[in-house]
């Protein structure tokens, strides 16, 4: 099964108000596990960045301002995540207002909700009351994130990568599931091939099978075949 894990960076925390993105970062997975396959850009937001956004990311206005808009940028985007792919997101609800924000102001369709897995979501259910930040899971799954001094949209989709996996179940759990996925493919395939290569087999019954087998018939009342 194909995923992509998403993350962005954006200029502040409000699309409506008048806040954009900044980068996105995407990481391909196959069956959970990175294909190599990643898009990243940077974007020029047309407007400034804060100084409270710049502490967070490092991004400036005018490292962004060499870099492509949006609306050039978009259709590689969409065309790397596909139409029906699912989207690993750690707080999907907030990357997911600030790419729709941008298609619609483009007049182009929105991304639906329904395609996310919010890995957010997922760490408060499996870890009610703890707290479920990329830092903190990175730190309980001992997933190594010294390189994350600062946020960056391709980075934290690696570390989240690695997060989700460990949610699900781990890598050694979903190998496990894994081989037996493979096994019970060979099997299939095994009764597939016996299926067609096999010659039909004819038994001739005695009289007295057949006698047998009309007085058992008898014997039975209202049978469904005479309905």
């Amino acid at each position: 099964m194909r995923e992509i894990v998403l993350d962005t960076e954006t200029t502040g925390l409000n699309p409506l108000e008048g806040h954009r993105l900044i980068e996105i970062g995407c990481i391909e997975l196959y069956n959970r596990l990175p294909t190599g396959r990643i898009y990243h850009t940077y974007i020029n937001p047309e407007r400034d960045v804060p100084e409270e956004a710049f502490r967070v990311h490092g991004l400036s206005t005018q490292f962004l301002s060499a870099h492509r808009p949006f609306r050039e940028i978009y259709r590689e985007f969409l065309d790397f995540i596909d139409h029906d792919i699912p989207l690993v997101i750690h707080n999907a609800r907030f990357d997911m207002n600030f790419l729709n924000v941008e298609l619609k102001t483009l007049g182009v369709p929105p991304l639906p909700f329904q395609r996310t897995v919010d890995t957010l979501r997922i760490a408060k259910e499996k870890f009610p009351g703890s707290p479920a930040t990329l830092d903190t899971l990175c730190k309980r799954f001992k997933v190594d994130n010294a390189r994350r001094e600062k946020h960056g949209a391709l980075l934290d989709a690696e570390l989240l990568a690695e997060v989700y996996l460990e949610l699900m179940g781990g890598r050694q759990d979903y190998l496990v599931l894994e081989r037996e996925t493979v096994a019970r493919k060979i099997i299939r395939e095994q009764k597939t091939v016996l299926s067609f290569s096999r010659p039909k087999r004819s038994f001739a019954l005695s009289a007295q099978e057949k006698e047998n087998h009309l007085a058992f018939l008898k014997k039975i009342k209202s049978p469904f075949w005479l309905d």
